[in-house]
Order: C-alpha cells, then structure tokens, then sequence
C-alpha cells in the first residue's frame, strides 16, 4: 500500500481487507488504477450493503392490502372528456411555457434482442429501418415544434454503452437537434461482491468488477452530473421520464401532464389495464397511504386474480415505467445520498482469482446492487396514476421474438398508423391475415391522428392499397423536405 494508509484503514473497516494485499502485490500501473476506483466507491455502502444482503433473505415489502392506485381511468363518456381537455389545457401550457424537460433511460444493451450495442440502435422502423434513437429524436423534435419551446433532452447512458451513443447521436448530425439542446448523463455504478463472503470482486488486475446501479441511479446521475442545474437554468421544473424500449410513447402528453400537476404530484405514473391476472408486469397500487409499484412475481396468485364487483381487477394498473417528476423532487430525494432502498440480484460474474487467473463461473456466484426508480413513489408527497391506452402508447421491444418484441412491436405501429391513416380517408393495404402492411410515419411530418388529418385536409383523396412510409406521404403532400 505504500503511502495510502488512509485507504487501507478505509478497506479494512469496510470489511474489504483482502484488497490491502492485492495492491501491495500489484503493478504501480494496476495499484494505480485500483486505488483511483476505491477511492471513488462509497465503502461505507458497501459494508452496509453487504451486511444487509450477505447471508440474509431480502427483507420483504411492508405487510398490508393492497388497493388500486388514485388514478385517472380513460375517457368512457361526455364528462370525462370534459375533465381530459381541462387536464391537456393545463398541460399545454407549461409545455409552451419551457417548463418541461425530457429524460430518455438508455443505459440497456441490446442483448436480449440478440443486437450487439445500445437498445437505442436497434433499427425497429418496418419500412425505413429507423432506429429507437431516431424515432424517439424526431418525436422530441415535433413535440418541440407543437408547442414552440426548446424542451432540453437528457439521454441517460451506461458506461457500458455511453461512447457508443454519443457517437451514434454525432454520427447522424444529432438527428436534426441542436447539440446544444441535449445533454448526456451516465449513469452510476456499484460493484459485484462474491455472494458468500461479500468480498469485493476484481475484474481484472487493477479494475473493480462494475455493474449499473439501476434506474434509480437516474436521481443521484443527474444530480452529480450537474443536470439538474443545468435544467433549472432552462426554466425546468418538471421532467417527463422515458424508456428507450417502447416507440409508441407519448412524448410529455399534456393530458399526463395536466393531471399531474393539477393533483400537486411529486411523481406521476402512466397504466395500461392489465390483460390477465398472471400478466408479467408490475402494478401500481396503494398500501395505506403510500403508493407503491409491486412486482408480479411478489403478487400471490388470489391477491393478483382478486376482482371488484364490476368484475374488472382491482390490482388493475400495470406499470409502463413512465413519469412525470418535479426536479424538486429529485433534489431532495439526492440532498444527502440517495434516499432509496437498494435491491440486490444474484448473478453470474467472472472475476479474477487470487492466483491471477480469471475464473468464469458456471452459475451464479456474484450479487450485484440496484436501485428502482418507482422506490421513489412511497416517499412523494403526492402521486397520481393516469391510465392510457396501450394499442395507442405501449409496445416495447426487449424480446427477440414473442410477446414484447420486434415483431410485436411492428405489428402495433402498422395498426396504429394504419388507423390513422384510414380515418383520414387513405385506404391502406392488409394481409390475408386482416392485418395491415408496413406503414410507418416520421414523427416530425404526424405526431398523432390529428396530424395526419390537418396534412391531409385539401389534397386528393389516396385511394390505392399501398405499403405507406414517410417518404411516400411525405412526397405526396408536397413535403419532401420532411422525408426521411
């Protein structure tokens, strides 16, 4: 350790003196990248951490009943129609008003879709091969359009993935945007601990073995980052929090917004009306006060079937992971650290032996450390729920094949789009299947239904069975700058 005396008394209160030996025997190259890891890492977290977790079950959610979220569910008639556009009046405003800033959760890596680099890369569109990236990029940019105000764009990353999407964002001219608009922040990390002696483990010589701290990891990212002043200097006061995975989201819906602000929320969410009991999502609901997202793998399976008389679920809301949060909020939430519970995972992590040679372990050896940004909702001091349509705003793709991917997520954009289009008067093509064929549209040329009804309002009625892209309607309605 040579001179470091203060880090040795560190590692060994940490329980973490088996590193002491380690930088005595490394290189000065590895000994030297090694301490500045350590002397980054909260080693009092650690030990709380491993105290906590080592040798112990993780302590379960507070006992109680559940009950439905306070929520706004879907227009079903005249008055609640009323009570939307009250709520999207409202929103609408402070949108115009600059008030708003758009968060994009990127850190994931494309491996479940069998895609090597950022989810964000991943080319979705079914006639242009448009990436999540650039379909979420030109939806920033309509949204802006609309209602003539810079929202800034923050882009959380992972180390794992961040070079790569900066380069993806300067590669493509930053998909039309102002640079200066938009801002990255990576997110943090915490290492993985051998899973009996919650020794830390190296992944190479003078390298910790890292891993993401989880979504959570959003509040104390932006607050060390700089972010959140960065923000306020823009005159935010409210961010809008997306997932890179689902392109059909509503990008700072005013609606959404409008109800969380007129409710005074903290922290609001987005529901879709669960399909069935055993759906695999999880669900916002209340336990006394306290509104909380519940895994579906911790509902048992008479708490998840339960029905109200209506015969509808009671446990009813199933979690988009979309909100709207006060970046007040977020400051307290990070004044002193992190106020939020951590989780852990036990998972398969090669690591460097005490002999030097790195030891890929046939199963899982590690536990790695992860924060939910939803462990947030119980310490809002208001939260409100708004359900939305899923065949409208939710399809994400993190499967390969199967429900919630590619294929599914392609089919929901052709019906989408395809319903907008044919309410428009444009008759769009279908399979032998009844489905549609590939349509997809840019973004920044429709935004919503509205949208193609107003470009299309004046021309020529589109009356051939075709595979519409962007280009095409774009060409069409004398928009060719717009085309992609």
């Amino acid at each position: 350790m040579g001179g470091n005396r203060q880090l040795a008394d560190r590692l060994a209160a940490a329980g973490q003196g088996h590193l002491i030996e380690v930088l005595a025997h490394a290189t000065p190259a590895d000994a030297a990248a090694l301490t500045a890891q350590l002397d980054e890492l909260d080693l009092e977290l650690i030990a709380r951490l491993v105290g906590q977790f080592v040798g112990h079950d993780e302590v379960a959610s507070a006992a109680g009943p559940l009950a439905p979220p306070n929520a706004v569910p879907l227009a079903r008639g005249p008055a609640d129609e009323v009570r939307d556009r009250t709520a999207r009046a409202a929103g609408e405003a402070a949108l115009r008003a600059g008030h708003v800033g758009l968060v994009l959760l990127a850190g994931g890596q494309g491996t479940r879709l069998g895609f090597n680099g950022p989810k964000g890369n991943f080319p979705f569109g079914p006639v242009t091969g448009m990436t999540l990236f650039a379909h979420h990029a030109a939806k920033v940019a309509a949204v802006r359009t609309r209602y003539d105000a810079d929202l800034p764009w923050c882009i959380l990353t992972s180390p794992a993935n961040d070079a790569v999407t900066r380069a993806a964002f300067a590669d493509a001219a930053w998909f039309g945007l102002d640079p200066d608009s938009v801002r990255f922040v990576v997110q943090g990390t915490l290492p993985a601990v051998d899973s009996a002696t919650g020794q830390l483990l190296l992944e190479a010589p003078g390298r910790l073995a890292l891993s993401p701290d989880g979504h959570g990891g959003l509040f104390l990212a932006l607050r060390r980052s700089g972010t959140l002043d960065w923000l306020a200097d823009r005159g935010v006061q409210t961010m809008f929090t997306f997932q890179v995975d689902n392109p059909l989201t509503s990008i700072a819906d005013p609606e959404f917004l409008g109800y969380h602000l007129g409710a005074g929320s903290d922290m609001s969410n987005l529901a879709v009306r669960k399909r069935e009991p055993g759906e695999r999502v999880g669900v916002i609901a209340r336990r006394g006060d306290q509104t909380i997202v519940v895994e579906y793998s911790d509902l048992d399976d008479a708490t998840a079937a339960a029905r109200d008389a209506a015969g509808e679920l009671v446990l009813w809301a199933g979690n988009v992971a979309t909100h709207f949060i006060e970046a007040e909020f977020a400051r307290r939430l990070t004044d002193d650290g992190l106020r939020l519970p951590y989780h852990r995972a036990i998972k398969k992590v090669p690591y460097l032996a005490a002999s030097g040679r790195t030891v890929v372990p046939d199963d899982p050896n590690a536990m790695k450390f992860e924060t939910f940004i939803f462990d947030a909702l119980p310490i809002a001091r208001a939260s409100i729920t708004v359900e939305i349509p899923r065949a409208a705003q939710f399809s994400p793709i993190k499967n390969a094949t199967g429900s919630d991917s590619p294929e599914s997520c392609r089919r929901d954009m052709n019906r989408l789009y395809a319903g907008w289009l044919e309410a428009a008067g444009v008759v769009v093509a279908h399979d032998d299947d009844g489905e549609p064929v590939d349509v997809e549209l840019d973004p920044r040329l429709a935004l919503d239904a509205a949208d193609v009804r107003t470009r299309l309002a004046g021309h020529a009625p589109i009356d051939r069975p075709t595979a519409l892209s962007a280009p095409w309607l774009a060409t069409r309605l004398g928009d060719a700058d717009l085309a992609r």
